[in-house]
């Protein structure tokens, strides 16, 4: 039987990720029903956990990097008590210690994990150490030692209290490892803990009311293809907080041939969107110190899908 020719498909599916599968293989799952010719995902889910997973396909891959550096919202279930080797509930126990705490003792550790903090990454992780996979070198029983980074938690809540459980609403910079947070957090109470759910609620612009199934998209995809692809978002949502600009269709035209140009009103510095007629989104551009812009990341239009 023949390959089905690839399509030139431009958009994002925000993917309900669901547990025990990892974030490349939901991408190419979905990447198979859209039959699409390029696909990448923002910021990767651990098979344990569920959520929020932006796919881009096409053109909206040139938008998806700077998606990484994005803050993201986690709703957590930490069991307090134990700790594993991988501080979640795939891991061996390697210790246990009885648990006795309040919620006001609860509430009093979650505050000292507020704003800036110091934090190594876990052996279980994709850190490189020495070119290896961090993962990699456990899997083997090799601990190294991580030098601590420095990440933000914005806010940290106590959902629910139901000793040994703990269930949390997480707000984080790029970067923070929820797993080492829950095995902080339970030795800063005495007890050790490790997280037993894990389920991403927002990256950046994006929030867990937008997310579809993998059955919701296998269902569309069996009725109608033109209903899947109709889900796609435009790329641009990904930058909907960045500053807007505007071109006039002689500046865009220059820009799109990779020469800066003077806008009238555009922002002083740092990243904007650009918009140029009836072309609509045209990409990323950075501000120049003189004040034009400058193309960075160009984006071309598919014709018809």
């Amino acid at each position: 039987m023949a390959r089905r020719p690839k399509r030139q498909i431009d958009g994002i599916v925000l993917l309900d990720k669901p547990t025990g599968m990892t974030s490349n293989a939901a991408l190419q799952k979905v990447r198979w029903m859209l039959n699409a010719a390029k696909a990448g995902h923002t910021g990767s889910l651990d098979p344990l956990a569920t959520g929020l997973l932006p796919l881009c396909f096409g053109e909206a891959t040139k938008v998806s990097g700077f998606l990484l550096d994005a803050d993201k919202r986690y709703r957590v279930t930490v069991k307090l008590g134990e700790r594993t080797t991988t501080a979640d509930s795939e891991g061996e126990v390697i210790e246990s210690r009885p648990v006795v705490v309040t919620r006001e003792q609860v509430e009093t550790a979650l505050r000292r994990f507020i704003g800036e903090i110091q934090q190594v990454p876990p052996m279980y992780s994709a850190v490189r150490h020495q070119g290896e996979r961090l993962y990699k070198l456990a899997r083997k029983g090799v601990e190294v030692d991580r030098p601590a980074r420095t990440v933000t938690i914005f806010a940290l809540t106590l959902v629910e209290f139901r000793p040994p459980e703990l269930v949390l609403d997480v707000h984080c910079s790029k970067g923070t490892y929820v797993r080492s947070l829950a095995e902080d957090l339970g030795e800063a109470l005495g007890c050790g803990g490790h997280v037993t759910s894990l389920r991403r609620t927002g990256l950046g612009p994006f929030e867990a009311e937008r997310m579809l199934t993998l059955e919701h998209l296998e269902r569309l995809a069996a009725e109608d293809p033109a209903k899947l692809e109709a889900v796609l978002l435009p790329m641009d949502v990904a930058l909907r907080d960045w500053p807007e600009v505007r071109l006039h269709d002689d500046a865009a035209y220059y820009l799109c041939q990779g020469q800066p140009v003077f806008v009238p009103q555009a922002p002083l510095s740092g990243l904007v969107r650009l918009y140029g007629g009836a072309r609509g989104f045209l990409g990323i551009g950075t501000i120049l110190s003189d004040g034009r812009v400058a193309p960075k990341r160009l984006v071309v239009h598919s014709e018809g899908g």
